[in-house]
């Protein structure tokens, strides 16, 4: 072989070789591998997969039929309608209970009795406090007294002498 030749040759082969090298010395280098947590670091998160988010509340709530905390609550949103009763006040209370139509009192009562009410669907809220909870019943309420009924219970006091003359010696 020609000394030109060889020349030659031994250049384009060290040209060929020294792009290879060039190629791989300025190509860029793996990444390593991301370290593993530590299992003593206890806020290091665990590997997998994120966690779904939770989802949009489908739909609100239905109204519930116990009532058992102090409050006031919607008529048909918080609470349905109908005959709620109670046991009464809570240990050494006394029980206070409201209802109104917008925002106008229909009907209330402070007493350490047990107690049945009437919420009625054109009610807009219902208020209770020291209460014992509420259950829905929808038995009938008891009947309320009439002014006859009042004005009875009146006159036979009247007529025992109770609300007349000198009180009794």
């Amino acid at each position: 072989m020609n000394p030109t030749r060889v020349t030659v040759l031994t250049a384009a082969l060290l040209l060929a070789a020294g792009g290879a090298v060039a190629g791989v010395a300025h190509a860029q280098p793996e990444p390593s591998p991301t370290p593993a947590p530590s299992t003593h670091d206890p806020s290091a998160a665990a590997p997998g997969p994120a966690p779904e988010e939770a989802p949009e509340s489908e739909a609100p709530a239905a109204p519930k039929t116990t009532i058992d905390a102090d409050g006031t609550y919607q008529v048909g949103v918080d609470i349905v309608p109908g005959t709620y009763s109670s046991a009464g006040p809570i240990t050494d209370g006394v029980c206070y209970w409201k209802r109104s139509s917008n925002g106008e009192l229909v009907d209330n009562a402070l007493t350490k009795k047990p107690q049945v009410v009437q919420i009625k669907a054109d009610d807009t809220t219902f208020t209770t406090n020291d209460c014992q909870s509420w259950q829905l019943t929808n038995a009938a309420p008891p009947p309320q007294p009439g002014p006859q009924d009042l004005l009875g219970q009146l006159g036979s006091f009247i007529g025992s002498g109770i609300l007349s003359g000198p009180p009794p010696s």
